[in-house]
């Protein structure tokens, strides 16, 4: 039979972390000719230069796309998205794919998606239907609205999907691909993570066999100028509890700087403090410290949806994953100082709740790529409200 050509754009350091067990099942399979496109932050230095690592596992890069501008406000989004859908559209008409695959909700992703349906491309895309905060949740639901199948991570996200007047059999609710990540990254070990941990960042040692806190937080594009203040008060929270930190960067999104700067203060500031910052880290590695914290501090969505396999205790602050489905072990607070230090604080005493199994089980990388090979390709959408 033949072989179905199948695009794939990365656009971020998650995107890569969430997809790679789908990458793996596509380029051992006999029917399908994986192209990866890399473009976002996924190319900068700043940023860990993520596509390092999707090269170190072993894929070929088909096409690098540079289209991020400086300056981490909405004007920079905006025209960076519009270099994205310029330079996608030509990658797109030079590789001839049968489907371009996207994952999530990223500016980038919705570039690919506009650049791709005004092409005839047949559209994949994973990960639709949740409500969330931020311009997040407009571009998830753009991007819904240009794909033609769907791979949604939750029954709720596929019910709402269909709510939408997508075609049912159109959606295939096989669960998250971070279950696979999950699975693998605990069945492996964590034999390099110490190694890890020294050899990056800057900050002192980390003891991975003392208690930690990891915190990841990232602006909240309609709240972009309060990012550096919100910033501030974890970090203050942070400093109270005593405990050691370890930090990563935020991404690209409007506010950025501010959420950068307020670190940077903050490290210079308080030298005593045990808190190491990285950039970046592989999914291999960032599983395991994800299982190995006290508790995770901030509002990435993988500590709402990574961590609910491993029941590690969760502090979210602020609205950036609002309507989003979350496990027990998450507790929600607004960004106050106070406010996120009793959460700690009562978090790190309860200790690890029961995995949960809301995003799905391992397995669901091999469904979506055995159902890949199956598609029709087609290019008019309808709806299909009944």
């Amino acid at each position: 039979m033949s072989r179905v050509k199948i695009t794939v754009v990365l656009v971020d350091r998650a995107n890569y972390g969430r997809l790679k067990p789908v990458l793996e099942e596509m380029r051992s399979h006999p029917r399908i000719e994986l192209q990866i496109v890399v473009t976002g932050s996924m190319l900068l230095d700043r940023f860990g230069s993520a596509v390092k690592v999707v090269e170190k596992d072993g894929f070929t890069i088909a096409e690098r796309i540079y289209n991020e501008l400086e300056g981490s406000v909405p004007a920079t989004m905006v025209k960076s998205m519009g270099l994205a859908i310029i330079e996608l559209g030509n990658a797109f008409e030079r590789l001839g794919p049968d489907f371009v695959l996207v994952i999530g909700d990223r500016y980038e992703a919705l570039s690919a998606a506009i650049a791709a349906a005004y092409q005839n491309i047949c559209l994949i895309h994973l990960q639709g239907g949740e409500v969330t905060g931020s311009i997040d949740e407009s571009a998830r639901h753009a991007i819904t609205k240009l794909a033609h199948y769907h791979y949604p991570a939750t029954r709720r996200a596929a019910d709402y999907i269909e709510r939408m007047g997508e075609l049912p059999d159109a959606i295939f609710a096989f669960g998250c691909p971070s279950a696979d990540v999950v699975s693998r990254a605990v069945a492996n070990g964590e034999e390099s993570l110490a190694e890890l941990l020294a050899l990056l960042g800057v900050g002192p040692r980390i003891d991975l066999d003392a208690p930690f806190l990891l915190c990841l937080f990232h602006p909240v594009t309609t709240e972009f100028q309060g990012a550096e203040q919100q910033m501030k008060e974890v970090l203050a929270a942070l400093k109270d509890t005593g405990e050691q930190i370890v930090l990563i960067w935020p991404n690209i999104d409007a506010g950025a700087d501010g959420i950068s700067q307020s670190i940077r203060i903050f490290r210079e500031h308080n030298p005593d403090v045990r808190l190491h910052a990285y950039k970046n880290f592989p999914p291999q590695q960032y599983i395991p410290l994800l299982a190995r914290a006290a508790c995770l501090v901030g509002n990435s969505s993988s500590f709402v949806r990574d961590a609910s396999f491993l029941g590690t205790p969760v502090v979210l602050v602020g609205s950036r994953q609002d309507g989003r489905e979350f496990s027990s072990a998450v507790k929600r607070v607004e960004p106050l100082r106070e406010e996120i230090l009793s959460a700690i604080r009562g978090q790190v005493e309860h200790g690890p709740y029961d995995p949960s199994d809301l995003y799905g089980a391992p397995g669901v990388s091999r469904r979506i790529v055995e159902s890949l090979v199956d598609l029709r390709k087609y290019a008019q959408k309808r709806l299909a409200y009944h």
